[in-house]
């Protein structure tokens, strides 16, 4: 089993203002590599809302690379690979909007339209709540909550769960 499990974190309601990535590269069940990268978001202009739910602000993106510096690498974890995501459709959507607004293909990575969801998954298994901080405390996976890196951890490991012969 391989795939990357991927978070994004945005600076304002635009889908393309992404601020933060945090990406684990899952292979054998075990994770092989993690990355994770401010990101200067469009105009590195931020709203309130955003910077309050993930502590990042335009002076700690100031002199961050920007999407298109950061996607050579992106892609290389991502290509071909299957993708899960906490809640896909926002991370799927953050990374086509921002890519589309940087004039990249989103079909240069050859990853599925729909991406496996961790919070689907967990809602057919009869979990009522399936937040990722309901997720990771109930099968005791650290989480520093809406740090990209982290929650693509958490993702990752709450995937794994997901595949264990014992969990299903």
């Amino acid at each position: 089993m391989e795939f990357v499990a991927i978070d994004f974190e945005t600076a304002t309601w635009h889908k393309d203002s992404a601020c933060a990535v945090g990406i684990v590269h899952v292979k054998n069940e075990e994770i092989v590599e993690e990355f994770y990268t401010l990101i200067q978001p469009p105009g590195n202009e931020y709203m309130y809302h955003n910077t309050k739910v993930h502590g990042i602000t335009a002076k700690d993106t100031f002199l961050a690379p920007t999407f298109d510096e950061v996607y050579p690498k992106i892609k290389q974890l991502m290509q071909g690979k299957m993708v899960v995501a906490h809640n896909e459709s926002f991370d799927r959507n953050v990374l086509y909007h921002t890519m589309e607004s940087y004039g990249l293909n989103y079909s240069d990575l050859q990853i599925k339209s729909r991406w496996e969801c961790t919070v689907k998954i967990f809602r057919k298994k009869g979990n009522f709540k399936v937040n990722l901080a309901a997720c990771c405390a109930r099968y005791d996976i650290p989480l520093d909550h809406h740090n990209a890196l982290s929650d693509a951890r958490a993702c990752a490991k709450l995937y794994l769960i997901h595949k264990m012969p014992l969990f299903n």
